[in-house]
């Protein structure tokens, strides 16, 4: 193609200096022009292609440590350095509700090398969603100002409600056969002009329109134009792309990771799920630039896909959460203490402690068959709640059977086991079960310790067992060690 309009113009200037007529000079002129429309043409559908290549790189990588990441904090991870470095930002931060619902926690990452990611929590209440009285307020992105004398007149003459457009909040004047205040202001936005604009303002529009068309079409042909900040062009410090209420909650989670963060000039995108909106992604640079189309593309996708992804580990955490733990107690159950004592094998370093108590409830058939189901599941929770209540933190409480509980202790000094175990027994033959008609109950409690740190934890738990029988036979409501010496 190039090599064609070259030809054509050198055949053009040949004959325009063989003859010189007005004909010939018509033809140089056109073939001039089509030369730099071509060329100008090539050029930006090679700085598209660029670009779009880069944009679907960017969203793959993203893609890709998204479809891999297990936990939330692996998706911050995953996504938040691309995002960063795809859309030319500086700082990109992470909002999403907690798993445990009790706050927001908010994620920032910059751009500059070295500089680790900080976290820290905001609010769960900017999460709610505001009343229209509050949209003035958070608008994010001006689309022209309404006349104050029409709005006025407006506000005799008819009601005024507010609509809200792509997360900007206008009046709108409702009456029949006349174009609304939203109308007017999506022309103006569209067209560049405003309501009430002088001719002298709109033909120093046009020309500065004129002038930014031509400074683009030297950049697309490739000659080198100096970079000029046009202050006319810079974007509003808050730009959110979201409708309705998710845009006025995501301009007040803007504003706040703003205020915390120290951001200026930010592009917010709301997370959100089926159980509605959770969170916000929110880019932000130092430069007070516009945004350009590929970042706020970049950013939706990104969203929507981190959206997800948060949901796949709530599910994978709540179904995890329960296959976990006895749903009658809340306690871990059997499963989870076996891995429990699986994990901390193979973790074990030498010289470890480890012990296990196990505890069973006395006569608990016998419980069951007085007073029934309902009234000893109740007092399965209340013996639950001492035995959780009672143990050190850093132990691991589990229901094992019907009325049988297990405790693993983690690094225990000497006699702490023992101690642990007589603080329960004594704890649960205090409790006052008198509102469900109960005059108490005791339970009796085996406790083994590891005799060497490489004794394996499965045979401390037989050990712990052991024990538990043999404080049953020697009367109950007791406490034995393994290998001690039981005296009725």
């Amino acid at each position: 193609m190039a090599l064609a309009f070259l030809a054509l113009g050198v055949a053009s200037a040949i004959r325009v200096l063989q003859s010189g007529s007005v004909g010939d000079w018509i033809l140089l002129v056109i073939a001039a022009v089509a030369a730099v429309a071509a060329l100008a043409h090539r050029n930006a559908v090679v700085r598209l292609e660029t670009q779009g290549r880069g944009e679907a790189e960017g969203f793959a990588r993203i893609l890709r440590g998204l479809s891999r990441s297990v936990s939330a904090e692996a998706i911050v991870s995953a996504i938040m350095d691309d995002l960063v470095a795809t859309t030319a930002a500086d700082h990109a931060v992470l909002v999403r509700r907690r798993h445990d619902g009790s706050a927001l926690e908010a994620t920032l990452v910059t751009r500059r090398a070295g500089v680790p990611p900080s976290t820290t929590l905001m609010p769960l209440a900017d999460l709610d969603a505001a009343p229209d009285a509050a949209a003035p307020d958070a608008v994010p992105v001006p689309v022209g100002p309404i006349a104050p004398e029409r709005e006025r007149a407006a506000n005799h003459a008819r009601p005024i409600v507010r609509r809200r457009l792509d997360g900007v909040v206008v009046p709108v004047a409702v009456g029949p056969g006349e174009s609304s205040a939203a109308d007017q202001a999506l022309h103006a936005s569209a067209s560049g002009f405003r309501a009430g604009d002088r001719p002298r303002d709109r033909a120093m529009a046009l020309l500065r329109r004129g002038l930014a068309e031509g400074v683009a079409l030297l950049r697309d042909i490739g000659l080198p134009v100096p970079e000029r900040r046009d202050r006319t062009r810079q974007g509003p410090a808050s730009i959110v792309l979201a409708r309705g209420d998710e845009a006025l909650v995501s301009q007040r989670i803007a504003d706040r990771v703003r205020l915390v963060f120290g951001l200026s000039n930010t592009l917010t995108v709301p997370l959100l799920s089926e159980d509605g909106m959770t969170g916000a992604i929110v880019l932000s640079r130092r430069a007070h630039d516009l945004w350009e189309d590929g970042a706020r593309r970049l950013l939706r996708a990104a969203a929507a896909e981190t959206a997800a992804a948060l949901a796949r580990v709530d599910t994978y955490r709540d179904a995890a959460t329960r296959a976990w733990t006895d749903p009658l107690t809340g306690l871990p159950n059997r499963r989870y203490f076996d891995e429990s004592c699986s994990l901390l094998s193979q973790r074990r370093r030498a010289g470890d402690a480890v012990a296990v108590l196990m505890i069973d409830i006395d006569r608990f058939k016998v419980l069951n068959d007085t007073y029934g189901h309902p009234v000893g599941d109740e007092v399965l929770k209340a013996v639950a709640a001492t035995v959780a209540r009672t143990v050190r933190d850093q132990d691991v409480p589990a229901r094992v059977g019907g009325e049988e509980f297990a405790v693993l202790l983690r690094n225990p000094g000497p006699g702490v086991a023992l101690d642990v175990g007589e603080r329960v027994r004594e704890e649960v033959e205090r409790l006052d079960l008198g509102a469900l008609g109960v005059p108490g109950v005791s339970v009796s409690v085996g406790v083994a310790q590891a005799d060497d740190p490489d004794e394996p934890i499965a045979h401390v738990v037989e050990r712990s067992d052991r024990a538990l029988l043999k404080a049953k036979r020697a009367g109950r409501n007791r406490v034995v060690a393994a290998g001690s010496a039981v005296h009725a």
